[in-house]
């Protein structure tokens, strides 16, 4: 996608103040984009850390928006050859009832902005979607690499209770249903758990789970092979196959595979002072590893998980997220 001689290139990103999508603004920002995000209220406190970015004065709007209004999204799309659909619910606790809370917003709010994105004309659609899409398969051989061809079994997500991993793959299939009924340019990116410092105010997640490791917030873990990635290269991978012209289909976005004492045992290196899990459950079946070779053949890199660990504690710490020493 070449840059014309006249106006910036606008793009929209959905839930633009969210952990990975504050990163893909900024990122936008800084390579000369006009950028419009959706946020629950523009005027909220906690969407001050966009407004601070670098040229955000001058090349961010941000829109009240939400997935499930069809009429706000169009209104935030409007203009933009090409759209970020990062926007998601993601639970932070049990989910009392999960096709309200998770699958209904995942799916019709995936499916509103695609509709927005044909009526807009938009070129290029960019979604989000998770490594949890990818993983929950019992039936792939366990020696095989998890990748693009590898799909969650939704029958085995509803069994397991896995409405998180659930949500994800149904909003992924309904996004590629359309784009092939519609005729509309989409590819995903599925990212394994995400770390690294924050932008904005309140932590996600996945910094939830790291900050709980290192304050001793459990005795015991499952020793499974869990996957990381780098926010910052999160949005790296979903500039890139925004940008480059030959991608298509998923993106595998889980470069760093490790089971969870080992990860500990790399962070007690580092960090020897806090209190972690001392315990280790082996589950029945280890899972299959994942490959994110399809994305690195596009061009991309990652930065090394030390580095990552790194600079998310330190954040951490100077943010005071963390007991003292």
């Amino acid at each position: 996608m070449e840059e014309g001689m006249g106006e910036k290139k606008r793009v929209c990103v959905t839930g633009a103040g969210g952990f990975v999508a504050s990163w893909l603004v900024k990122l936008l920002l800084s390579k000369g984009y006009m950028v419009h995000g959706t946020v629950r209220d523009p005027s909220d406190e906690k969407n001050d850390h966009l407004k601070k970015l670098d040229n955000a004065s001058e090349s961010l709007q941000l829109f009240k928006a939400d997935l499930l209004d069809y009429n706000m999204l169009a209104t935030a799309i409007t203009g933009c050859e090409g759209v970020f659909h990062v926007a998601c619910p993601v639970p932070s606790s049990k989910v009392p009832n999960p096709e309200i809370e998770l699958i209904t917003p995942a799916v019709t709010g995936t499916l509103n902005v695609l509709k927005a994105c044909s009526e807009c004309k938009v070129k290029r659609v960019i979604v989000v979607s998770s490594f949890a899409a990818v993983r929950s398969n019992p039936s792939w051989p366990q020696d095989k690499l998890l990748n693009e061809d590898c799909w969650s079994d939704e029958e085995y997500c509803r069994t397991t209770e896995n409405w998180y991993s659930l949500s994800k793959t149904l909003a992924e299939r309904n996004a590629f249903d359309y784009a092939a009924k519609h005729g509309l340019h989409v590819i995903t990116v599925c990212p394994s758990w995400v770390f690294g410092p924050l932008l904005q105010a309140k932590v996600n997640s996945s910094s939830l789970f790291l900050n709980g490791l290192l304050k001793g917030d459990r005795e015991s873990m499952e020793n499974k092979v869990t996957h990381f990635v780098d926010v910052r290269d999160v949005a790296d991978a979903l500039l890139l196959v925004y940008e480059k012209t030959e991608s298509s289909g998923r993106y595998v976005c889980a470069p760093h595979p490790l089971k969870i004492s080992d990860l500990i045992e790399l962070l007690k290196r580092m960090y020897p002072q806090y209190n972690y899990p001392k315990n280790f459950v082996e589950p029945d079946k280890e899972e299959a590893r994942a490959t994110s070779e399809k994305l690195k053949m596009l061009g991309w890199n990652c930065r090394p998980l030390k580095e990552t660990l790194i600079d998310t504690i330190e954040y951490y710490r100077e943010a005071g997220l963390l007991d003292k020493d």
